[in-house]
């Protein structure tokens, strides 16, 4: 679980809650930012120009890569490396086929697939064509999941902005009611804030963290195809192990070095 996307969202949303009812109404202010046609134009507006603009399938699998963000990692790269250097040991000592009994232990489908691979002989040039192939793939679904998240940020305060237009001219259509203009002025506002918070408590911060997931998963990734083709080109462990700790910052490096060193036959 992350705990960062779940605090910070709530402390987004009590921060909101906090300053609206932080002023001589109290709670009973909440009531005041509560419209439900303003509700219908906004959340309505924007992700249903969103289900025009995909594939009933594609919409549903991008609304569901928002649970996506509460999920913790569930390798870091100082584990890969580790593990790496682990079937590098194994290599060494009892040759490439006994890779393939280790990638029966294996739950990263990537790496295991790449193992299969080198245990089958395929060509190192091949090995690398086909994973970073594989790579470019993942690549690409993750970024149009992270585009719904950008595109439905962009459509909250449109669609915001629609409605605001919408409450003025029927405000200005009744402009004799003195009295029902401040109120009705406020209601019209009112679909521009719920269009901002759409593009700022949700969109944004799903998206960045799917951006962020994603470039590490990337780099994971890369530290796999650089492992195993040093392992097929039957290259020391040391020397394996220094190549892949410096996709590492040199703090990492600092602090797993203990870790990753394991145990090295020259």
């Amino acid at each position: 679980m992350d705990i960062a996307s779940i605090l910070g969202l709530f402390l987004c949303l009590a921060l909101v809650i906090f300053g609206i009812v932080s002023g001589d109404q109290g709670f009973a202010a909440l009531g005041n930012f509560v419209d439900v046609a303003s509700i219908m134009i906004t959340l309505g507006g924007s992700f249903s120009v969103m289900l025009a603009s995909y594939s009933l399938k594609d919409y549903v699998a991008s609304l569901k890569s928002i649970t996506l963000i509460f999920k913790a990692p569930s390798l870091d790269k100082s584990e890969i490396i580790k593990k790496i250097i682990d079937l590098s040991n194994v290599a060494r000592k009892e040759g490439l086929l006994s890779l393939e009994e280790a990638a029966g232990d294996l739950n990263d489908q990537f790496l295991k697939k790449g193992i299969l691979l080198i245990v089958d002989g395929t060509d190192p040039d091949l090995v690398r064509a086909i994973m970073e192939t594989e790579l470019i793939s993942i690549d690409g679904r993750h970024k149009s999941k992270i585009t719904f998240w950008d595109q439905l940020g962009a459509m909250g305060p449109a669609w915001g902005m629609i409605g605001t237009l919408i409450g003025l001219i029927n405000m200005l259509q009744n402009m004799s009611d003195a009295a029902a203009i401040g109120p009705n002025m406020s209601i019209a506002l009112i679909t521009t804030l719920y269009g901002s918070l759409l593009a700022n408590f949700l969109c944004a911060p799903v998206s960045s963290k799917l951006k962020v997931n994603n470039a590490e998963e990337m780099m994971m990734k890369e530290i796999m195809i650089e492992g195993l083709l040093s392992i097929q080109a039957g290259e020391n462990p040391r020397v394996i192990e220094e190549k892949l700790k410096s996709f590492l910052s040199p703090t990492q490096r600092q602090s797993d070095a203990p870790e990753i060193g394991g145990d090295i036959d020259g």
